[in-house]
């Protein structure tokens, strides 16, 4: 069992502290791949004999990288600390532990979505996904 678990309600409650924390999370990963592309990019034009690139080009994308990953470990590591499961950082998917019938399950929310409205049990993820209330 998780050490932390949320009612329907807790999990709703905690979605003023959580949602700008997903909204950072999925920000913080479009720009650190973002970045990553942007690095190929220079390391494919550094194969092929650098085409006038400067030390700056390539120090600017690896601090924008560096930087991009330090914060999505660091809303990760705060999400964590709430007791809320990460499942997806592109899309912004969390899980709630619940204990239901001595059970436990996960309340599924997806940045986008009003409130905490769906729920799964604990093996089956996001294809599992039921409305709210459980049953």
């Amino acid at each position: 069992m998780p050490e932390r678990t949320f009612t329907p309600e807790e999990a709703n409650e905690a979605l003023v502290r959580v949602r700008p924390l997903v909204e950072r999370m999925v920000a913080a990963r479009r720009t650190l791949l973002d970045a990553q592309r942007r690095q190929a990019e220079l390391v494919a034009r550094v194969a092929s004999n650098g085409g006038g690139l400067t030390p700056p080009d390539v120090s600017a994308v690896a601090a924008e990288a560096q930087q991009a990953s330090a914060e999505l470990v660091a809303v990760v590591e705060e999400l964590q600390g709430l007791g809320v499961q990460v499942k997806d950082l592109d899309r912004g998917l969390v899980d709630f532990p619940c204990v239901h019938r001595g059970r436990e399950v996960l309340l599924c929310w997806e940045l986008g979505e009003d409130e905490v409205a769906f729920w799964h049990g604990a093996d089956e993820g996001y294809a599992g996904r039921r409305p709210l209330p459980l049953d």
